[in-house]
């Protein structure tokens, strides 16, 4: 720890002060009756100068200091806003004036004292008793700029939190947005579930695990990439509309897009196909949006975009001819496609199979186009080994994908009860796996179990949280919505 800053030093002697005149620095607790924004809402008609006959106790931050000699003005923000404290000699008298000036910015307050308003008609707490709740040992970032520095913004998120208030609007969003997408499933019938985190076999999307060891148990165990085929096993065992909004984790690469944890909503609706759980999904974000923001109308990164249903729907395979011109279907092989690619000259990472090259063209050239409110549908069955054939092409599957504002935010099946049919996709899987894809599904022989004792028609949808908050929040960046986002270390605390 820096103990060489002069700053810190200062606030350290102002400290062993209070603690001198036998003032405890840092009390258990402090009773408060009023709320910032409850202050300015009950006293909105308080006119200039004027003195109201109420006493509050409030408590917070303080955030701004003025002192005029025998007067002082802090700025004292809680949860809810800020509220203005008024304190004088004459009030206080010599001893509690001389400790009030002592107060530095960044220091937890409690005061007591009467709402009024001042002549220009800030409301204020004219203070008559204060207590220190906790003393500040380092000075706050400079407010009036808000942080800026990226790097410490997001490892030092507390910091974030203090000093810009776009990013405390960003956390208070993304908690109504999980309260909303809650309240919206329970009325559509969905209980709530939990499944489990540390998984002997990892499942349920294309992703590399993390792995832990279990000592006791002497095994493997990996976190989850996905809720599905647990939730999967609750249709089989009779709950008929089951969600789970929880953490899931994928050993990927970082980006603005991608942290290695997030928060998925996973929901599962027997008897349900994919164009049900697309008019369910157009539903829940148009009412999330309502319901937290008053207005299915948002701006996402200077564009401004309308949540109304009915949504655009265009097939995979439509989406990639109009933007590249290639058919998929016409070029059913790895050979075949790349030399189709190289032949329209188009620029696109390549990829160890056909189902992930398809897949690469798509995120290439499609999904920067897909700025309203789209569902992407009928994905080749080589990218989704746990969804349903479509009834009239079997080279496809009853699968979509919404996007927003140029980025997907989740994924949805017409889910796969065949068991037999499961089990070769499964293989087909491990065979990819053996050409150099490290991201497919194992074979799961106990989920396959499961399905032998039969699953129901089945639909199923993930939400992704973080993504979903981005779009909502204006958020170019998932490390803006994830309030402690993986970061790669410091120099020299890489060991």
């Amino acid at each position: 720890m820096d103990t060489s800053n002069p700053l810190r030093e200062e606030r350290l002697r102002k400290l062993a002060q209070w603690r001198e005149r036998g003032i405890d620095p840092y009390p258990t607790k402090f009773e408060r009756t009023h709320l910032a924004e409850e202050l300015h809402r009950d006293f909105r008609n308080l006119p200039a100068g004027g003195e109201s006959t109420t006493y509050a106790r409030v408590a917070g931050r303080i955030m701004a200091r003025r002192v005029m000699g025998g007067a002082s003005f802090l700025d004292l923000r809680d949860g809810s806003g800020r509220i203005q404290l008024y304190a004088t000699l004459d009030l206080l008298g010599p001893d509690r004036y001389e400790l009030f000036t002592q107060l530095d910015i960044g220091d937890f307050l409690g005061a007591i004292g009467l709402v009024f308003r001042t002549k220009k008609g800030e409301l204020s707490i004219k203070v008559e008793d204060f207590t220190l709740l906790a003393k500040a040992l380092r000075p706050l970032p400079e407010k009036w700029h808000g942080l800026q520095d990226v790097e410490i913004r997001y490892r030092q998120r507390y910091l974030d939190l203090i000093a810009n208030e776009h990013a405390r609007r960003i956390a208070i969003i993304r908690s109504r947005i999980v309260s909303a997408m809650r309240r919206f499933l329970e009325s559509e019938g969905f209980l709530e579930v939990e499944t489990p985190i540390l998984q002997p076999l990892y499942g349920g999307a294309a992703a590399k695990p993390f792995t832990t060891y279990h000592n006791a148990l002497d095994m493997t165990l990996y976190l989850r990439i996905s809720d599905e085929l647990y939730l999967k096993r609750l249709i089989v065992g009779g709950l008929e509309k089951v969600y789970e909004i929880g953490k899931d984790f994928r050993n990927e690469g970082l980006s603005t897009k991608h942290n290695p944890e997030f928060t998925q909503m996973e929901c599962y609706w027997a008897y349900a196909d994919y164009t049900d759980m697309m008019a369910l999904t157009e539903r829940m974000i148009c009412q999330i949006a309502k319901e937290v923001l008053g207005s299915t109308r948002i701006i996402y990164q200077g564009h401004e975009i309308d949540l109304t249903p009915p949504w655009r729907r265009i097939t995979f395979r439509d989406a990639i001819l109009e933007h590249t011109g290639i058919d998929i279907e016409r070029f059913r092989t790895l050979p075949e496609l790349r030399t189709e690619i190289a032949r329209r000259k188009l620029t696109v990472d390549p990829q160890p199979t056909w189902g992930k090259q398809v897949d690469e063209l798509l995120k290439t050239y499609v999904e920067p186009k897909l700025i309203h409110p789209t569902f992407v549908l009928d994905y080749p069955v080589e990218l989704s080994p746990l969804a349903k054939k479509k009834r009239d092409n079997p080279d496809f599957v009853e699968r979509f994908e919404p996007f927003i504002g140029a980025m997907e935010f989740g994924n949805a099946f017409s889910e796969l009860n065949d068991p037999l049919d499961q089990r070769e996709r499964f293989l087909a899987q491990e065979m990819m796996r053996r050409a150099g894809d490290e991201e497919t599904q194992p074979l799961d022989e106990d989920f396959l179990l499961a399905l032998e004792y039969g699953m129901p028609p089945t639909g199923g949808l993930g939400i992704g949280i973080d993504r979903l908050t981005m779009i909502l929040t204006d958020s170019p960046s998932i490390r803006e919505v994830i309030l402690f986002p993986i970061l790669r270390p410091k120099k020299g605390e890489e060991a």
